[in-house]
């Protein structure tokens, strides 16, 4: 991930400390483990604290002589399921390898938690132990997709902390946004959208509409350029840098989109496999096979990232492999050694100015009453 230009980046000999937690992911914590040590072969500086079952951690970690004196491991008795309700893991939860990973944030002992388990669950805990920042109304989570240029990601929130979001908190979401990829993707003034049923002015909720109005009068102060409104066909596209939507929409085109990649992938096994000149073929084309799966692989960009929170949490798909982990790892500790939360505590706080004038101006149009026209020849 590069580094963007609003970047302060941490002194060269400074530690980045990692909070993971092991215990969370459907590949159980081999997969956590395997992850890290890739993580720590590709980060010199990275170290880690890793939560769970001591007993389970150890002969893991003793399986990867590059963790040798870059991890300590923390005993946690129990694990948070993936079928646990959040309100519930909130009452209960203390003890959890997910709890202990988010306490290591709110301590000061991590600069960033990542953990492959139940997301509501993770929210809550996060929200919990670290509050949200000043002035936010609503956390988000963002997520990369992969666009026609090589190295060129898009980013979208929401994709599920909350199904709702009026449009204040849409306005929130593009500072943040575009924060996160000024800092994460090198982005020097993205370019934002709103998220909409068609491109058109006239189209979509009263509410988008709003917020419509109050994106393009905040752009200069967030940084961004507003391009008006983007349809699902821009998700994956060149045209917009960050797409702005509510969590029910984000994370139903997140599903949608996971879903016909799994089913093109299928497809194109099926195809290739089907004849045999087509064999012949996909041994001939296999070169730019691999070269086609490393660019839209969800495991190299696999890690959502929960925005506006007193820490940063990265979420790890919780069916990720070593090599998923790892990534989610590695944008932890990218975000982390660029200081990005002081930037977006930044950005919240010039949202909420933002959102503060605007909702003067129109308090002060609603005094004013409606224009009386006069004549044009006087």
């Amino acid at each position: 991930m590069a580094l963007g230009p609003e970047s302060a980046s941490a002194p060269a000999t400074e530690r980045v400390v990692i909070s993971v937690d092991a215990m969370g992911g459907d590949r159980g914590p081999a997969a956590v483990v395997a992850g890290l040590a890739d993580s720590v072969r590709s980060f010199p500086r990275l170290d880690a604290i890793l939560h769970g079952d001591e007993t389970t951690l150890r002969p893991l970690v003793a399986r990867h002589p590059g963790l040798a004196g870059r991890v300590t491991i923390r005993h946690a008795e129990r694990v948070v399921k993936m079928e646990d309700k959040p309100a519930q893991v909130m009452r209960h939860g203390q003890g959890t390898s997910m709890f202990a990973t988010i306490d290591a944030v709110k301590d000061g002992e991590a600069a960033a938690a990542v953990s492959c388990g139940n997301t509501g669950a993770l929210m809550a805990v996060s929200m919990l132990r670290l509050r949200k920042l000043p002035g936010l109304n609503r956390p988000a989570i963002a997520s990369l997709f992969p666009t026609p240029t090589p190295g060129k990601m898009n980013v979208m929130l929401d994709m599920g902390a909350d199904v709702k979001a009026d449009p204040a908190d849409l306005l929130q979401y593009a500072f943040m946004g575009a924060s996160y990829a000024r800092n994460g993707l090198a982005i020097v003034k993205p370019r934002v959208g709103l998220l909409n049923v068609g491109t058109e002015d006239h189209k979509g909720r009263a509410e988008l509409h709003e917020a419509q109005a109050l994106l393009a009068r905040s752009a200069e102060a967030g940084s961004f350029s507003y391009i008006g409104f983007v349809e699902g066909t821009d998700i994956l596209s060149d045209r917009v840098d960050v797409i702005v939507t509510d969590g029910f929409t984000g994370n139903v085109a997140l599903k949608a989109i996971e879903g016909t990649a799994r089913l093109v992938g299928d497809l194109l096994r099926q195809t290739l496999t089907s004849t045999l000149m087509a064999k012949l073929g996909a041994v001939l084309a296999s070169g730019a096979f691999r070269r086609l799966q490393m660019r839209i692989d969800p495991r190299r960009v696999n890690g959502g990232v929960f925005l506006g929170l007193n820490g940063t949490v990265v979420k790890s798909h919780g069916s990720a492999d070593a090599t998923g982990i790892s990534a989610a790892i590695g944008l932890a500790y990218q975000l982390a050694q660029v200081r990005f939360l002081e930037r977006l505590a930044a950005r919240v706080a010039s949202a909420e100015a933002a959102g503060q004038d605007a909702a003067r101006e129109e308090a002060d149009r609603d005094a004013a009453g409606p224009a009386t026209g006069g004549n044009p020849t006087e």
